[in-house]
């Protein structure tokens, strides 16, 4: 180690920083023979304390460039290591020859006492300087093209420019002295030394132009280096003509679109652009950028200002088909609703003309809801890496817009963000474009957040933030080039924030004119996520039949093997764990399987045939009651996993299970868009109790309910919603069944034909399928239907909790066998069926009380005088099913019985159901508890009391007879 090193190593503290440990392994080897180091341990730390700290890496740094060059430093500087490598102490090494006369090596150096205390601490303050610019900088940056910005930093002033160096120790006098750079800043280009005046004058123009940069949080030193070069290097905003051109042609474009739909329908609520026009070469710059870069495939999500000139300029919508939405006269052609033309999606494949490559581009349809639709847009993207293989995001990336307002205001943005670096979760980095307006929901910035920039939440994932005047689009296009190098580099997030003619103006007028001609409105024509050979050329299924959902005898025991073993060598699980699996295969054994084996074979059977199952949620490998444990962990080596349903056969399609972070309205999200991808995959979220849905609540009453109406757009998505009151309080008892039913799209008043395929038709026709399963025989059957379907519709399960271990709840493989199907309805199968004339009153019911009426009907020795039916399927509605278990007991009156609270559960939307489906001939009465408006009580006795009430009302015959 050299003398000044080792000086200054045994001055400074103990732990070296990064940034000189990676400055000393860059340097050169060599070392001038002349200069032979000699440790000295003389000199206490109080001794020289401008050798401490940061000073001293830079002391480290003017020191390598002397051994290369001693004339590459300042005179001064060649007297102090001249005199350090004679011997002297630090202390003593900036004195002339003359003090040091009695040195070994003293007596041939020249020259005068130099205060070399006074030039580092020079030095040093220059380096505070610049880093003060690359921290604060954008404080000082010209990002308002309106002059009314909120941002107020009065409270944190920054100290730059040449008026403020005497913050920093300098005066003017030092203004025209040159200074040697430090490694981190890349201002000098190939210059090494530069005069205090043009330092700050090129430290202005990287940081306090119109671009104002936010990443000196980032903790990792290349990220921030890589960011300092591309900013402050001198020349790097230079366009080429041709770049220029482009980028004209793309605002001409941008802004006489806007003009265009003014000029033409100027009292059409149409959410344009303007003000902030240059969104559209900002787009089309990453997407260039991306594209040279090696991106396929670009799925970006935004609100609706803008969207249509992103439609028309981005993704190059034809001008026809969104000049037509304007006419109030056109007919909708397609099933369902429909939507705004604002909030309407497209996907489009062509070839980029920069790149002169084939790229893809969808643009999701979005809600008014703001930001609901970023993990969406996540998770189709995810998907799509998925099904092309690209495990790092180098084929498929995500774009997402976001206005100010809402980027700072909706939770969702930073459950999104939460997302980004997950394993089973991450797409490899998002470029966000937030439109800044600065009047977000015509609310004033100072009201609608309480941070300085509606960007600060991206700092948690150590995103940089590109602040960017949009009155500029030479800074906002270059801008985007280093948003779209940063995550083809770093795959991590980025945040970019803004702020011909003739041809184009002929281009739009024409387009306007064959407008005219469209009579009908095809919803379909803007499709986000088409399924190539799913649908017949019409989009109508290709047949209207499901094939058998059982399996055979030999497949339900080989998944039943897998299910309880471990098929890797030298694994130790734990012993708990291996008395479940050991009671899993004596299951099997009998032929018999529970809720955890039921689900088990479901998802290998499927696994088996192609079909990619993925599910997520909180605690879902485990399964927050301890009963699925579908990733087994080894006790013996850490973080090593094995999942026994990735072996199932040698061509199996892969299974994911991934525990989410604690968010609901993010990953259910996430987990849609995965769905939207591929109709070939069962994706289920599970939520940890059934009322975590709550928090989601916008993308079930948004995306997942209304999506197929208002799109045209199908998704088989599952969601798992734990259910049932079981005496643990209000919170974590009802899913809320009331809240799905009531978003059914049957009607209950009008009873629909009978036919031989009224089954798949109603599941064709509805917007949502609704099932609470009473044994795991029927929940197999019906996560198999969800895909042998020749359709997709989203499934709600209220699954249960006590159920899964309940010795009654378990089915027998004859139940799943070849030829057996979902049941929507379970029949009594007992001693009614010898007399049904002779049955008083026919209960029906759903879920686990079915077990709890069962037992309370023993015991009132009631097994041939009430019949209990189980409707396992409530949305579509059993109306056939129903009306023959009806009629089967013709003396029987009807009663709805159910667990949960009146104004809550199910009965609000089977009573007029039932009522319909016998037309009226009889009341359908109620036995349950009371109405209330929590869930269910707290208090464990009051929750017995109430079970044994409405149980004895069920089996009153008397009960109702005051009310007739």
């Amino acid at each position: 180690m050299h003398r000044l090193r080792t000086c200054a190593a045994r001055l400074r503290p103990l732990t070296v920083s990064q940034t000189s440990q990676n400055f000393s392994q860059q340097r050169p080897a060599a070392v001038p023979k002349t200069f032979q180091p000699v440790r000295c341990y003389t000199s206490p730390v109080a001794a020289e304390p401008f050798l401490n700290g940061t000073s001293s890496n830079y002391v480290e740094e003017m020191y390598y460039s002397w051994l290369e060059d001693p004339k590459s430093v300042h005179k001064s500087w060649d007297i102090f290591f001249r005199n350090a490598n004679a011997g002297a102490t630090p202390g003593k090494a900036h004195q002339s020859p003359l003090s040091l006369a009695g040195l070994p090596q003293a007596q041939s150096l020249v020259g005068a006492q130099i205060n070399v205390e006074k030039l580092v601490e020079d030095h040093l303050a220059v380096q505070s300087l610049i880093r003060a610019y690359q921290l604060n900088g954008h404080h000082n940056a010209e990002l308002d093209p309106l002059g009314i910005s909120c941002i107020n930093f009065d409270d944190a002033p920054v100290a730059t420019g040449v008026q403020n160096v005497g913050f920093y120790g300098l005066d003017e006098s030092d203004l025209d002295k040159v200074f040697r750079l430090p490694t981190t800043t890349f201002i000098g280009g190939t210059e090494t030394d530069l005069p205090l005046r043009e330092i700050i004058r090129r430290l202005e123009m990287a940081y306090c132009q119109h671009i104002g940069v936010e990443f000196m949080f980032i903790n990792d030193l290349d990220q921030c280096q890589w960011i300092r070069e591309k900013f402050e290097k001198p020349g790097v905003m230079q366009f080429t003509l041709e770049e220029k051109r482009t980028l004209l042609a793309r605002m001409v474009r941008s802004t006489r679109f806007e003009e265009f739909l003014q000029r033409k329908w100027s009292s059409e609520k149409r959410f344009g652009l303007e003000g902030c026009e240059s969104l559209i070469p900002a787009l089309k710059t990453i997407i260039d950028k991306s594209s040279e870069k090696g991106v396929e495939n670009v799925v970006m999500g935004m609100p609706h200002r803008g969207r249509l000139n992103v439609l028309a300029n981005v993704i190059r919508k034809e001008l026809e088909q969104i000049f037509c939405q304007f006419d109030s006269k056109l007919e909708a052609a397609d099933e369902g609703s429909g939507d705004v033309k604002y909030h309407l999606g497209m996907y489009h494949r062509r070839i980029n003309r920069v790149t002169d490559r084939n790229i893809t581009l969808s643009l999701m349809a979005n809600p008014s809801h703001l930001e609901a639709v970023d993990p969406v847009v996540q998770g189709k993207t995810k998907a799509e890496q998925f099904y092309c293989g690209d495990t790092e995001g180098h084929k498929v990336m995500s774009i997402l817009m976001h206005g100010d307002a809402a980027f700072a205001g909706q939770g969702v943005v930073y459950e999104t963000f939460h997302l980004s670096d997950l394993p089973s979760y991450s797409t490899h980095g998002t470029v966000h474009v937030v439109v800044n307006n600065q009047i977000g929901f015509t609310t004033d910035p100072r009201m609608a957040r309480s941070s300085p920039y509606p960007t600060d939440v991206a700092r948690v994932v150590n995103a940089p933030i590109f602040h960017v005047n949009a009155d500029d689009p030479e800074a906002v296009v270059y801008v985007c080039n280093v948003a779209a190098e940063w995550r083809a580099t770093f795959h991590k997030d980025v945040v970019v924030d803004l702020e011909e003619i003739a041809k184009y103006d002929k281009i739009c007028e024409e387009a306007h004119v064959r407008s005219k001609d469209e009579k009908i409105l095809h919803i379909k024509h803007w499709l986000d996520s088409p399924w190539p050979g799913f649908f017949n050329l019409d989009g109508q299924p290709k047949s209207l039949t499901c094939p058998t959902t059982g399996l055979t005898e030999e497949e339900l025991i080989h998944i039943g093997q897998v299910a309880s073993s471990v098929p890797v060598e030298d694994f130790t699980i734990h012993g708990g764990l291996s008395r479940i699996l050991k009671a899993r295969g004596e299951m099997i054994k009998n032929r018999t399987v529970d809720w955890a084996l039921g689900e088990y074979m479901a998802f290998g059977s499927l696994l088996k045939e192609g079909i990619h199952v993925r599910l997520s949620g909180q605690d879902v490998e485990r399964g927050t009651f301890s009963h699925r444990h579908h990733v087994l962990h080894d006790q013996n080596v850490d973080k090593r996993v094995c999942i026994p349903m990735n072996h199932m056969a040698p061509n199996q399609a892969p299974y994911t299970v991934c525990n989410s972070s604690l968010s609901e309205y993010g990953v259910l999200g996430f987990e849609l868009g995965f769905a939207m991808a591929s109709p070939n995959a069962l994706v289920l979220w599970e939520a940890q109790f059934g009322d975590f849905h709550n928090t989601a609540q916008c993308i079930i009453d948004q995306f997942i309910c209304p999506g197929q109406a208002k799109w045209v757009r199908q998704n088989g998505i599952v969601l798992l919603l734990p259910h049932g009151m079981e005496g643990m309080g209000p919170e974590h008892s009802s899913a809320r069944p009331e809240r799905f039913l009531q978003m059914c799209n049957d009607d209950p008043d009008v009873l629909p034909s009978i036919t031989d395929d009224f089954a798949i038709r109603q599941l064709h026709d509805c917007n949502w399928i609704v099932v609470n399963c009473s044994n795991p025989g029927n929940f197999f059957h019906v996560l198999r239907r969800q895909i042998l379907a020749p359709f997709r519709k989203p499934l709600i399960v209220f699954t249960p909790k006590s159920l899964l271990r309940h010795p009654d709840a378990r089915s027998n493989f004859d139940e799943m066998l070849p030829g057996t199907e979902f049941q929507r309805l379970i029949p009594d199968s007992g001693p009614v069926t010898q007399n049904p004339a002779g049955v008083k009153r026919i209960v029906f019911c759903t879920g686990k009380v079915y077990y709890e009426l069962t037992k309370e009907r023993k015991a009132h020795g009631m097994e041939d005088m009430v019949a209990i039916a189980r409707m396992e399927q409530l949305s579509p509605f059993p109306f056939d099913l129903v009306k023959a278990e009806s009629k089967k007991y013709p003396n029987a009156d009807l009663v709805w019985c159910q667990e949960e609270h009146k104004n809550q559960g199910y009965y609000d939307y089977v009573k007029p159901r039932m009522r319909t489906t016998i037309e009226r001939a009889k009341p359908v009465w109620y036995a349950g508890r009371p109405p209330a408006a929590a869930p269910a009580t707290g208090n464990k006795k009051a929750h017995l009391v109430e079970l044994k009430n409405f149980l004895d009302t069920a089996f009153n015959l008397d009960a109702f007879k005051d009310q007739m």
